[in-house]
Order: structure tokens, then C-alpha cells, then sequence
């Protein structure tokens, strides 16, 4: 088998290559370096190579479901002990701060058998929903590398979509595994809250979860399958699925009642014509494929103020995000240490007052129950767009644009349908179901009631056997094969 042979492959397949004796993990882990260093270079995707010690692990791998499969890990949440941990801040790259712990989620990954090539790039502290830190330059989409990979798991979604692993870790705290999905092409699941462990350094009860981008199904089921469940201490549990998500969806799927919103929901945004066409189609074929369809969304969804209304938990955050930074570097972060719009928001910080934090969290506890009324007043899903418009050309939305309010009015257009969930904590899932006239890919969203994974995944894997996505791959590949 030959690097693009493997490249074809998805991690369930990849390590079944492996198992069966069809390859070595050594093969295997040198396809993977070949690509690495053959697309890498195009659009700097990782930014932190892991070469050396990967191979050293090769002859002492544990016999889990995915031994030998090469994978990325992003730079944020999750940490690697000695391994950098920069979260796309110019001061800790400057700093050279490695990570001091290795978190839970990474200790489930190597026990599952994953080889680990390095860490993928992302935007400054995983706020953005294009990955072009001023730290580490912009990561490019193999679709078109005039065009971003969405942020802010861009690095491994480009990682992903140019071949050079089948899968990588992501994460997401207001869409940053399903806005580069979506972007690229590629299919990401947004676990609920509390499904995979966040520790030892995070707590669960946060907005941000961790899971993968990749390209199957399948793919998308067994890593959960290998990773959720909780470790002591955890501050959120999800409820444990009754059989394994992997034989989920081998099951034929019950019919679903299926809301659709084809519109933006926040003012001065508008949804992409073809964003918009692509919603109605995946709802005619949900049609035809006999589930019940009706243009019915939760209200509490459509209401603007309520949404703007979590604003000073969002500061405040910020705000102790850069307070955590300077206690890490030892000194206090000038002009240059971070971006200018997280200089802005952080310096907002001052004028927010205690109460007025309180008050954004409660309001996202009424938005939560409120939304977990309309799945149980009798829908099983909720179907949107992911994105209102596809991939964005690089510098839309970059930090160092002078412009930073239209850059956040852009940026509305790529986070406002997947970040309402980040505070619902419910699992939600991007699919790669349509292109636009010029070949880039457009992410359709589904949405369910909290700890029903197996519904995403069971309709996800009906979609996948119609729409066949798995099989399209990036330009990227075709032109330097």
C-alpha cells in the first residue's frame, strides 16, 4: 500500500489494516510522515511536530481499538506533559511553555492505541472561528488555500482534510469542532457536556468539550466509544449510553420528528443562498428518507436579546484567561503579547460588576431549560445550517484586521447557529452535505436533546450510506499525487 492508499483510509480502517497483518504500524506511521512533510508546508496545519518521540513509541503501543493509527492533538485544551502548550498566545510561545500535566482525554487517547504526530495550530486561546494567530501565521483550507479552515480546531481540520491523518483531536467551546468541519468538509460531533472528561487542569460544567474531526461516521462513534465516561472528580456526568456507539449505528433508525430553521438568527447577518438551499435539500431527502419534517425551531433561539444578553460571563472569562497567562509568564502582557481583540475584551472586563455576571449565567440556565422544552414538547431533532456562509478567504477575520467590529460581525456568520448549544451543553453534529457552484464544502448542523449521541450518529450513519462524503476528498491531495 502506498502514503495515498493509506490517506484513504479512515482510523477504524487504518487500524484494521493494521491488525490484519495488511500493513505494519511502522508503514503506517511512515505514510503518515511523508504526508505530513509533503502537505504541511502548504497549509500550516501543525505547528508542533512530534516526530521523534511518536517513532520511539511504535514498540511499546497498548493493544487498544486504535494501535498504530497516527493522530493530531490541538493545541489548546488538551494537554501533553513536556510537550508545548501555547494555546495561540504570542507570550507562551515566547515564553516557551511546555504543559506540566497530561490531561484525561490524552491518557484515553494513547490507551486506545493512537500514535501522536504533534499539535495542530489554532487561534488565540480558541476564541476565533478562523485559525490565523498572530503567534503562529494562518492555517490554510485544502479546498482552497486562499480560504480559512475555520477555528478553532483549523488546525486539525486542515490536518484532516489534506490526508495526513485520518483523524485529530478538536475542541469546542461556541462551534470550534463544527465550524471547521463544516469548512472543510469534514464531519464533527460536538459531544453534551459531560460525555468526555475535561480534567485534570478544566472543569466539565464549561462551555468547551473535546472530541475529533474527521471524515466517517464510524470514525466519529468508536473514538467516543474509547474516550467518554467519566475519571473521579468530574464536575458534570453524561448518561451513559445503553449499548456502545459503534453498534448504534449498525441499527436501522427509528423515523425522527425534525424541526428546521433555514435563516440567521442574529440581526445585520444573512444566510448564504446556497447555505440556505443546502438546509431545505437535506430536509426534502430526511422527507424522503420518511422521517417527519416540519420549519419549527425553539423560540427561545430567535430571541436576540436573550442571546446578548450572556455577554459579561463571556468578559469576564476573558479576563481571567489573560490574568492566568501573566501569572504563567511571570510578568504583565503588553500590546504585543496578545491580540488586540483580546486586549479589547479583556480591558471591558473593569467596567462589568459581579452582578452582572451572575445575571448572563442565569440567563443561560433559563435558555438552556427553555431549549430542552422544545426537544421535549416532541422533537428528536433540530436541523440548521452550521455556518451561514462557507469558508471565509483569509484576513476576513484575521486578529491583526483594523476593522475589529466588522470582524466580529463577520465572524456571526460562522458561530451564531453553533454556539447556543455550547451553553445548552447538547450534543450537536456537522455534516458535509453540499457544495457550493465553486467546489467548497457547506456543513449542514443537526441538533439533539441532551446525552442523545446515538441519535446524531444513527441518522448521521442512514445520511452517510445516501450522500457518500466520506469517498470526496480535498484538491489538496488530487494535485500533489
Amino acid at each position: 500500500m502506498s502514503s495515498d492508499d493509506f490517506a484513504h483510509l479512515d482510523a477504524v480502517g487504518t487500524a484494521e489494516t493494521i491488525r490484519t497483518g495488511q500493513a505494519s504500524c511502522q508503514e503506517v506511521f511512515d505514510a503518515a510522515v511523508a504526508r505530513l512533510e509533503r502537505f504541511n508546508p502548504e497549509i500550516n496545519a501543525v505547528i508542533h511536530p512530534n516526530i521523534d518521540q511518536a517513532r520511539d513509541s511504535l514498540n511499546s503501543l497498548p493493544d487498544g481499538p486504535f494501535r498504530g493509527v497516527p493522530f493530531l492533538i490541538k493545541d489548546l485544551w488538551a494537554c501533553e506533559a513536556g510537550r508545548p502548550h501555547h494555546q495561540g498566545v504570542q507570550a507562551l510561545r515566547r515564553a516557551g511553555v511546555n504543559a506540566t500535566e497530561t490531561s484525561h482525554l490524552v491518557e484515553r487517547y494513547r490507551a486506545a492505541g493512537f500514535v501522536s504526530l504533534g499539535r495542530t495550530n489554532t487561534p488565540e486561546l480558541g476564541a476565533g472561528a478562523t485559525t490565523e494567530p498572530l503567534a503562529y501565521g494562518p492555517t490554510r483550507n485544502p479546498w482552497d488555500r486562499e480560504r480559512g479552515a475555520g477555528g478553532s480546531s483549523g488546525g486539525s481540520a486542515a490536518a484532516v482534510a489534506a490526508g495526513i491523518v485520518p483523524v485529530a483531536n478538536a475542541s469546542d467551546g461556541g462551534g470550534s469542532i463544527r465550524i471547521p468541519a463544516a469548512m472543510c468538509g469534514l464531519v464533527g460531533l460536538k459531544p453534551s457536556r459531560g460525555r468526555v472528561p475535561m480534567g485534570p487542569h478544566l472543569d466539565e460544567w464549561g462551555q468547551s468539550v473535546q472530541h475529533v474531526v474527521c471524515h466517517t461516521i464510524r470514525d466519529s462513534a468508536a473514538i467516543l466509544d474509547a474516550t467518554a465516561g467519566p475519571m473521579p472528580g468530574d464536575g458534570v456526568v453524561a448518561p451513559p449510553p445503553l449499548v456502545r456507539y459503534l453498534d448504534v449505528i449498525a441499527q436501522p433508525g427509528a423515523r425522527l420528528r425534525i424541526g428546521v430553521l433555514d435563516t440567521a438568527i442574529r440581526s445585520g447577518t444573512a444566510i448564504d443562498p446556497e447555505v440556505a438551499e443546502a438546509v431545505r435539500s437535506t430536509a426534502q431527502l430526511l422527507e424522503e428518507l420518511g422521517h417527519h419534517v416540519t420549519f419549527d425551531a425553539p423560540p427561545a433561539l430567535l430571541d436576540e436579546a436573550r442571546i446578548m444578553s450572556w455577554g459579561p460571563a463571556f468578559v469576564a472569562g476573558t479576563a481571567a484567561s489573560v490574568e492566568a497567562i501573566e501569572q504563567e509568564v511571570g510578568h504583565p502582557l503588553g500590546d504585543d503579547d496578545i491580540e488586540p481583540w483580546t486586549r479589547f475584551i479583556a480591558d471591558r472586563a473593569a467596567s462589568i460588576t459581579p452582578a452582572s455576571v451572575i445575571h448572563a449565567q442565569r440567563s443561560m440556565m433559563t435558555f438552556r431549560r427553555d431549549l430542552a422544552a422544545w426537544w421535549a414538547g416532541g422533537f428528536d431533532l433540530l436541523l440548521t445550517a452550521t455556518c451561514l456562509r462557507p469558508a471565509p478567504r483569509l484576513g476576513e477575520m484575521a486578529p491583526d484586521n483594523e476593522d475589529l467590529m466588522a470582524v466580529q460581525t463577520t465572524t456571526l456568520h460562522y458561530s451564531q447557529l453553533t454556539q447556543p448549544f455550547n451553553v445548552t451543553g447538547q450534543p450537536a453534529l456537522s455534516l458535509p452535505l453540499a457544495e457550493t457552484r465553486d467546489g467548497l464544502p457547506i456543513g449542514v448542523q443537526f441538533v439533539a436533546a441532551y446525552a442523545r449521541e446515538d441519535q446524531l450518529l444513527q441518522l448521521g450513519a442512514e445520511l452517510e450510506r445516501f450522500q457518500g462524503w466520506s469517498e470526496r476528498r480535498s484538491p489538496l491531495r488530487d494535485t500533489n499525487r
